[in-house]
């Protein structure tokens, strides 16, 4: 009954019905049922290339056209994730690691940095094992840092192209889990042990994969705005060196 009112249905039965009729039509002036049938055949058997054509082919450049739109916004959503929290954040949370001098070099990143620079960094976070203390660093402030953006926190995460970014969107479900335990904490200066030991790993998840995108977005910037790429490179909150004037 469904199939019945849709209007593709109803669509695909008006096209079939006056083709049928048109056929009759041309019946009827010529008296020709040879001539139909030679045509019928003919258009039958050019049908299979016209649906290659159109699926295989038409189709792949409106999708590849369609994929470039929707990582040109992604990649705007992801900017405005570092401008309003990420890069903040990843310095707060640098504080927190016992060796991330280990990688420090590979989240410096150069103005001369090329492809193959990017590659090997992002290889390097990937598997590098942080050592997380949640006791050494300012556990409050982090908190109120993340508590005065998790309204954007969740505009991000209400947005339908995130969904094209698994990794993105597990990084940005790590820092999200990370407020949520700080926030539902009343007193950070008094835990125990084992409440320190659990907010480590939290720590340790967001800082990981905040690394990896910092990393990877740098690239971006590099590629497709180097004023924007200049700026974050002068304002990198884990090069002790970087300085927004630009002095040379």
């Amino acid at each position: 009954m469904k199939l019945l009112k849709s209007w593709r249905f109803r669509l695909g039965a008006i096209l079939v019905a006056s083709s049928a009729v048109l056929y009759l039509v041309h019946y009827l002036i010529f008296h020709d049922f040879h001539h139909i049938a030679i045509y019928t055949v003919h258009d039958i058997a050019f049908l299979p290339l016209e649906v290659l054509l159109v699926t295989m082919v038409l189709h792949e450049l409106l999708e590849s056209r369609s994929k470039r739109e929707m990582l040109y916004k992604l990649n705007m959503v992801i900017g405005a994730f570092f401008s309003e929290v990420g890069t903040g954040l990843l310095g707060r949370l640098a504080t927190f690691s016992e060796n991330v001098e280990g990688v420090r070099d590979d989240l410096i990143v150069k103005p001369s940095w090329t492809h193959k620079e990017f590659t090997s960094a992002v290889g390097e976070l990937r598997s590098y094992d942080f050592r997380i203390d949640a006791g050494r660093g300012d556990l409050a402030g982090l908190r109120d840092f993340l508590v005065s953006r998790r309204d954007f926190l969740l505009r991000l995460l209400e947005n339908p192209n995130l969904l094209e970014h698994e990794t993105f969107t597990d990084s940005l479900w790590a820092v999200f889990h990370l407020a949520e335990e700080l926030e539902h904490r009343t007193d950070l200066s008094e835990l125990p042990p084992s409440d320190l030991a659990h907010l480590s790993g939290d720590i340790k998840r967001a800082m990981a994969a905040l690394a990896v995108e910092w990393v990877e977005h740098l690239e971006h910037l590099k590629d497709s705005y180097p004023y924007l790429f200049s700026l974050a490179v002068r304002t990198n909150p884990l090069d002790p060196q970087a300085r927004v004037e630009v002095t040379t």
